[in-house]
């Protein structure tokens, strides 16, 4: 068996494991924090925002697609690993260590929140690095597990508020209109912005042939994590109308930064993605024909859009099997150029050249003759 396999069946083992147990005991918390009308209602609201902030992740991640199972991963690791393990370690913590609440709010709970969240990103770096291709996708995978642990979070704050546990009034429809407002609508992207950081120094990790900055690029992306969580939850420390000064001056800039990072990556990965074809192609491990109809996602929806018209669902899902394989290759290529493929590279070059060589003759691009089948 070669490592791969091996690696991905522990990625799997591990993370369903954790999120196994981190689900029986997020769903213990929720069923204690409050009536059950109460949490359904709570739920339902922190989903409000879970949508639009997956969309805006996906669309980062339109030019490389990750597997769907990975990212679903990470939401699930978001919402129920992270989570309990802040609850626990905060918990515990405060209760053998005594800290105050204010050291727990603006100190304590964001080094221990980035650190759970970032653990997924971790273990991807250690067993799945082959799915990392860079920063965009420590950015999009950060973004995952950013939405899932809001998502539970959001669930208990609303519960709280509602409740009048969250020692800001009596409770009520008020307060948890307030809290939604806060936490659903004017910062939906905090916890993803957070995690980001560290995403973005996975990513810079990936894509280095220093040594030192494997090494030091996570860590420096976990620091600025927890620093910028922590401006967020001791602004609401500081003296009043502190909090939307950091919103606007920090806060905001930071989420645009990331947002005009994300962007300039994907341009960046087609630039990419071009050249190291084009060698692949030099190679003869695929005709440079096809590039054009991979790497420009207009030509990539124009040749599904006439794989579909020409052979049904079939052939359009050909035509995307064949371009992904295109574009796996492409990125693989690319560190192989870069001197920053992994260990199996020639195991995995070889399985994308056998599923292009493979479905290639079964598709045709516009003004191709379609093969009959």
């Amino acid at each position: 068996m070669s490592a791969a396999p091996r690696n991905n069946l522990a990625f799997t083992i591990v993370v369903a494991a954790a999120v196994g147990v981190g689900a029986i005991a997020t769903l213990l918390v929720l069923a204690l924090s409050g009536a059950p009308g109460t949490t359904i209602t709570a739920a339902a609201l922190a989903a409000v925002p879970v949508g639009p902030v997956l969309v805006a992740y996906l669309w980062l991640d339109r030019y490389e697609p990750e597997p769907r199972s990975l990212l679903l991963a990470g939401l699930a690791w978001g919402a129920f690993v992270a989570t309990t393990v802040a609850i626990v370690v905060q918990g515990l913590g405060g209760w053998l260590v005594g800290w105050t609440d204010s050291a727990s709010l603006a100190v304590v709970a964001p080094v221990v929140e980035e650190f759970s969240k970032g653990a997924f990103l971790v273990l991807l770096l250690w067993w799945r690095r082959a799915e990392i291709d860079g920063v965009l996708d420590g950015i999009v995978y950060a973004g995952m597990v950013g939405v899932g642990f809001a998502f539970t979070e959001n669930i208990l704050y609303l519960a709280a508020a509602y409740n009048g546990t969250d020692g800001m009034g009596p409770g009520g429809i008020t307060a948890i209109t307030v809290t939604f407002v806060l936490r659903c609508v004017f910062s939906p992207f905090a916890h993803p912005l957070f995690t980001a950081f560290t995403g973005i120094g996975i990513g810079i990790a990936v894509g280095s042939r220093s040594r030192s900055v494997r090494l030091l690029a996570p860590l420096g992306g976990y620091v600025l994590a927890v620093i910028a969580h922590g401006l967020w939850n001791g602004s609401t420390l500081l003296a009043p109308g502190a909090f939307y000064v950091v919103y606007l001056l920090v806060m905001a800039p930071a989420f645009v930064g990331v947002a005009l990072l994300g962007w300039w990556a994907r341009s960046r990965e087609a630039r990419l993605l071009h050249a190291a074809l084009t060698d692949a192609a030099q190679r003869g491990l695929l005709p440079g024909s096809d590039i054009g109809w991979v790497v420009d996602l207009r030509a990539r929806r124009a040749a599904r859009r006439f794989a579909r018209i020409a052979g049904g669902p079939e052939g359009e899902k050909a035509m995307r099997a064949y371009q992904q394989a295109v574009i796996e290759l492409g990125f693989l290529h690319h560190r192989l150029l870069r001197g920053t493929a992994p260990a199996d590279w020639q195991v995995r070059g070889q399985h994308f050249v056998t599923r292009i060589q493979s479905v290639r003759p079964r598709i045709a691009f516009p003004g191709q003759v379609v093969p009959q089948r």
